[in-house]
């Protein structure tokens, strides 16, 4: 009997090979459990935990990416504050516009989709927020449009606020992505034996790839210098 083709399956499940240290994962854990305590904490001061269980986890999920990937498109800063509110909006004004539940609710997910791309702030637990917003507790109803205020905004800059501090601790996982960028000497890259990439060239090559690219044009330029053995500066 034939052997299944381990390393196909691998591929198609989309399993990559990259991996990162125990120290990695392991700060990566603490960052998201000092996140979500001080969440938990600000929604329980706010509201019940009926309401508070709406909201909670598109948070958990914005943590994972604020402290396990800082550095990609989707954990910026913009993409997360913008990403939050623009849903949190969508989601109260389909709430309120369109009586059926089902309905306002993927109309809410999918318009909040579409915003968030248009807006440059495509942050993926942004879905769950305009979702919450909708099929939420009578209580969180009740918020309205101050549920953009409180819980969103309010949770939104407690996370963001955490993983500036927290990430800042550490040279390599300095957040925002811009100014890891500034400070860490290690991203001045020699580009000594290929022509140099012009930052119009990258915004037309993924144009034309016509997809949202889930990584920044310096981790580009990273990436092509370790896999063709350059070396950084000093």
């Amino acid at each position: 009997m034939k052997q299944p083709d381990i390393t196909m399956l691998r591929r198609y499940l989309g399993v990559t090979d990259q991996t990162s240290s125990h120290r990695e994962k392991l700060l990566s854990g603490l960052g998201a459990f000092l996140g979500i305590s001080s969440i938990y904490l600000i929604s329980m001061a706010w509201m019940d935990k009926a309401t508070a269980v709406y909201i909670i986890p598109s948070m958990g999920a914005s943590a994972v990416l604020l402290f396990a990937a800082p550095h990609v498109p989707f954990s910026q800063p913009w993409n997360v504050l913008g990403g939050h509110l623009v849903s949190a909006v969508v989601g109260v004004s389909c709430a309120i516009a369109i009586p059926n539940t089902l309905l306002a609710a993927s109309i809410a997910v999918g318009i909040a989709v579409s915003v968030m791309y248009y807006l440059r702030c495509i942050h993926p637990p942004g879905g769950a927020t305009a979702l919450a917003a909708v099929i939420g507790s009578a209580k969180l109803h009740a918020l309205g449009y101050l549920y953009i205020l409180s819980p969103v905004f309010l949770n939104t800059a407690t996370i963001l606020l955490i993983a500036l501090l927290f990430n800042g601790l550490f040279g390599w996982r300095r957040y925002p992505a811009y100014l890891y960028r500034r400070l860490s000497k290690k991203d001045n890259i020699t580009r000594e034996g290929y022509q140099p990439i012009k930052h119009e060239d990258f915004v037309y090559a993924l144009s034309q790839i016509d997809s949202f690219v889930d990584v920044s044009e310096s981790d580009l330029l990273k990436i092509y210098s370790l896999a063709t053995g350059k070396r950084h500066s000093p």
